[in-house]
């Protein structure tokens, strides 16, 4: 059966495209993530995004552990899918609150991010990842 017109994944394929895919959502989240750490560190006034009350330091801050640390998380595929909670909720707080008036071009970045992890929340870091390695060795040692 061809490839091309069979239904089925091939594992080789899917693990390659997960790995391509974490790598590249994860340094582009990173290019996000780095200028607001820098904003953190600054010791400027932070202007920010006041998430639910909890004051634009701490929402900033928390923005910039999903941006930026689970970031490299999901570039190790370590821990991915704990990082991969905080990153769809940081594009869902971004793409349907923080940019809720504004037209869809300001919001299809971050809901595209959002349709990325959900996708890699759902099928996994792959074969690819250091997730996966700790698992080979926990299996093996039971």
């Amino acid at each position: 059966m061809n490839y091309f017109t069979s239904a089925k994944p091939n594992a080789s394929i899917v693990d390659i495209v997960l790995l391509a895919i974490r790598i590249f959502a994860g340094f582009a989240m990173l290019s996000h993530g780095f200028p607001k750490l820098q904003q953190l560190y600054s010791g400027e006034e932070i202007q920010f995004f006041n998430f639910l009350g909890l004051g634009e330091q701490f929402s900033l801050i928390l923005a910039v552990f999903a941006e930026f640390v689970c970031s490299i998380f999901l570039i190790l595929g370590l821990f991915t899918r704990p990082a991969l909670v905080f990153l769809i909720i940081a594009m869902t707080v971004a793409g349907l609150v923080v940019h809720a008036a504004d037209p869809f071009e300001k919001r299809e970045m971050s809901l595209l991010y959002l349709s990325i992890y959900l996708l890699l929340f759902a099928f996994g870091p792959g074969k690819y990842s250091i997730d996966y390695m700790i698992s080979k060795r926990r299996e093996s040692e039971w």
